[in-house]
């Protein structure tokens, strides 16, 4: 038995592919972990109808961390089509079993460290080191959907939103609704914990992203309780800004940011972008994080085409494992995967197809395991 449990998710495509080469930088390290593998992803939507079965629910509730490779996701329509044919019209119905998960387990900070590592040629800029807050649980991912639209909705909506009257003599399937809810509690707890990170961490602005000119009430709340919680930090500065308006500052000025902090849409834009803007998505580690529970995963998708070649970058597979080490008390052994991840792309020697070079995906892991 291990010093720690770790559930082993590879999920689909190239989720095997990044996994076994953050086991070969772990195996390195001597990280002292037992790793029980968890079915989870398409497959088992496929052929069970449930891309996230109860037998990976239970192994989750006994275990200290996971690691999650890559899903698969699509529409309804195109997810029933592809189940067995002896579960077609039973009222499946397909949901992502990653978001499934953070619901379920109540992970709700999704953390997001986007940094630009010396001598990665897809920098966009040198020194960029922002890291995303992003609610994990709430808003309009919540999965409050209705289309058809019942017909008891719209006369609750037309009687109390004179906003809905353009829309109350629509039939039912003419129009679909998706609910954005955002509570107290969310806000509270997702903002609590970038301000934290941030005095920990010597950060010094935290940067909380809305709508709220446009979305009053739901990131008016969000906005509302930042300027209280801020009030308990006055040596880090709050900042605010429209989702719109920073995507297009942190293309300008991505050195003005520090600590940002966001509803799970707008985090999910503009993690990518500031993922994109230090490499893309293969540079781009994840974690979610509960009190109980925490789960980390590259933020790539699972690029079916490349299932099995061993041809992607692993960086970002490897360095949500370094957060894993992390978030377990791990630090000196997290520091040291960190360290030659560095080492590695500044000097250039290994790059992988999307830095312009050669490299498998065992071929950089082997040489970022070298380096420890």
């Amino acid at each position: 038995m291990g010093k720690h449990k770790i559930a082993w998710l590879p999920g689909d495509g190239i989720g095997k592919d990044v996994m076994d080469a953050a086991k070969i930088v772990l195996d390195r390290l001597d990280f002292d972990a037992e790793y029980i593998h968890g079915d989870i992803g398409w497959e088992f939507w496929c052929k069970e109808g449930d891309a996230f079965p109860q037998r990976t629910i239970e192994l989750l509730k006994n275990v200290d961390a996971a690691l999650f490779g890559a899903i698969t996701s699509k529409p309804v329509k195109a997810a029933e089509e592809e189940l067995a044919p002896e579960l077609k019209g039973k009222g499946l119905s397909y949901r992502s079993p990653i978001v499934r998960m953070r619901q379920l387990f109540d992970l709700y900070i999704c953390l997001r460290p986007c940094k630009a590592y010396e001598g990665n040629p897809l920098n966009y800029k040198e020194g960029i080191d922002i890291v995303v807050f992003r609610e994990n649980t709430e808003d309009l991912y919540a999965g409050v959907e209705f289309n058809p639209v019942p017909k008891e909705l719209s006369e609750v909506l037309s009687k109390n939103s004179k906003q809905f009257e353009p829309f109350k003599n629509l039939s039912p399937d003419e129009f679909a609704i998706s609910c954005k809810i955002n509570t107290k509690k969310g806000s509270y707890r997702i903002i609590k914990a970038a301000f934290e990170y941030a005095r920990k961490n010597g950060r010094k602005k935290v940067t909380v992203v809305h709508k709220a000119n446009v979305v009053r009430m739901t990131d008016g709340l969000f906005l509302e309780t930042a300027k209280e919680i801020a009030k308990d930090y006055p040596e880090i500065t709050l900042d605010d800004a429209n989702i719109d308006a920073l995507t297009m500052w942190l293309l300008k000025n991505p050195h003005n940011y520090d600590v940002l902090v966001a509803p799970n849409l707008y985090g999910d834009i503009i993690s990518d972008l500031c993922a994109q803007m230090v490499g893309g998505l293969g540079f781009a580690c994840s974690g979610n994080i509960g009190e109980k529970l925490a789960v980390f995963e590259p933020t790539h998708g699972s690029a079916p085409k490349y299932a099995g070649q061993y041809k992607v970058n692993p960086i970002a597979t490897i360095l949500a494992a370094k957060m894993m080490l992390e978030w377990l008390g791990e630090k000196d052994k997290a520091d040291a995967i960190e360290n030659a991840v560095a080492k590695v792309i500044k000097e250039g020697k290994v790059r992988t197809y999307d830095m312009g070079g050669k490299n498998s995906t065992i071929e950089m892991a082997e040489a970022i395991a070298s380096k420890l």
